[in-house]
C-alpha cells in the first residue's frame, strides 16, 4: 500500500462500486466483463517480504478475493498455485501475469473442486512442481439466492456444499501431510455467517460451516504447528455477484453497510497475508471480519 493509503478516508476508498445493476453474467463469471473492473491492488499492494520462500495455494485464484491474495502473497515472497475452473483460464491468466511481473512463480491448475480426486491432484501438482505447499487458500466458491424456501432446489444445496465445504476437508486432507510447522490454512467465509440474509439460505448455511470447521481444525492441527483461521468478507465487488444478484440487489450492492459502499479484492488481502505470515503467529481458530462495519459477534 502506498503512504496515502494510511489516512484514506474508508467511506470513499475501495474505487469504484458497480455502475449499473444490468451486468449479470452466468456462472462462473469473469472479470474482464465487470464495469468498473474490480480492484485487486494491482497498482497499490507493496509487499514486505513476509512470505519469502512459501509456497502457496489457492482455490478461486483467477478472479476476486482469490486474484487480490494471490498477488499480494507473490509481492511477499511467495511462489503461487491457483485453482480454477477450466472457462476461467483467462482470468487464471491474467493473475498469473501479475504473479510473475512480482517475480514469483505462477502455477495454473484448472478443474472443479466438487470432485474429491481433483482437491487431491491440486495438492500433488502444487508440491511436484512448486516443491511445497506452506500455505492453503481455501476460498473458491459457489453463491445461489433464493425468494422462497421453495426456490431452493437439490442441485443448489449439492453444488453449494461441495463447493464450499465439501472441498475444504478434501483440500486439507489432502495438504496438511505435507505441511512443516509454521504453515498455514486460511479460509474465507463470510459475513452471511452472522447476518444470515433470508435470501441467502444455501449460501449462509455453507458460510457458517466453514467458521466452524476453521476452528475444529485449529484445534486438531495445534498440536502439528499449522495454525487454521479465516475472513469473513462483508459485500465485495467480485464475480460473484453479477452471477448471483439480480440488478436491483447490485446496485444496492453495500449500501447498506456502515460505510456505505462495497468492499474492493485489494481490501481483503491483508487479512490473508497476516493469517499466512509470522505476522500472525499467536492467531489460530480466528475469525477476522472485512465487512463495511457489519458485526461478527
Amino acid at each position: 500500500m502506498t503512504p496515502d493509503d494510511t489516512i484514506a478516508d474508508p467511506r470513499a476508498a475501495g474505487a469504484h462500486s458497480p455502475s449499473s445493476g444490468d451486468q449479470q453474467q452466468p456462472a462462473p463469471g469473469l472479470t474482464s466483463k465487470m464495469d468498473p473492473p474490480p480492484d485487486h491492488g494491482e497498482e497499490t499492494y507493496v509487499g514486505k517480504g513476509l512470505l519469502v520462500g512459501r509456497v502457496a495455494l489457492i482455490t478461486g485464484g483467477d478472479s476476486g478475493i482469490g486474484r487480490a491474495v494471490a498477488i499480494a502473497y507473490a509481492r511477499e515472497g511467495a511462489d503461487v498455485a491457483i485453482s480454477y475452473l477450466p472457462v476461467e483460464q483467462s482470468d487464471a491468466e491474467d493473475t498469473a501475469r501479475w504473479i510473475e511481473k512480482a517475480g514469483r512463480r505462477a502455477l495454473l491448475l484448472p478443474g472443479d473442486i466438487q470432485d474429491e480426486a481433483h482437491c487431491h491432484e491440486l495438492v500433488a501438482q502444487t508440491v511436484a512442481r512448486l516443491g511445497a505447499i506452506d500455505i492453503l487458500v481455501n476460498n473458491a466458491a459457489h453463491q445461489t439466492v433464493n425468494k422462497e424456501l421453495s426456490d431452493v432446489t437439490s442441485a443448489q444445496i449439492d453444488e453449494s456444499f461441495r463447493t464450499n465445504v465439501f472441498a475444504m476437508y478434501y483440500l486439507c486432507q489432502a495438504a496438511v501431510p505435507h505441511m512443516k510447522p509454521g504453515s498455514a490454512i486460511v479460509n474465507s467465509t463470510s459475513v452471511q455467517t452472522k447476518t444470515a440474509s433470508k435470501t441467502m439460505l444455501v449460501y449462509a448455511a455453507t458460510k457458517g460451516a466453514i467458521a466452524s470447521l476453521t476452528i475444529a481444525l485449529s484445534n486438531l492441527l495445534a498440536p502439528q504447528g499449522i495454525r487454521v483461521n479465516c475472513v469473513a468478507p462483508g459485500p465485495v465487488w467480485t464475480p460473484i455477484q453479477p452471477i448471483a444478484k439480480d440488478p436491483e440487489a447490485l446496485e444496492a450492492l453495500g449500501k447498506d453497510t456502515v460505510l456505505g459502499r462495497p468492499g474492493q479484492p485489494a481490501e481483503l488481502a491483508p487479512a490473508y497475508v497476516l493469517l499466512a505470515s509470522a505476522q500472525g503467529s499467536y492467531m489460530t481458530g480466528a475469525l477476522i471480519p472485512v465487512t463495511g462495519g457489519a458485526p461478527m459477534l
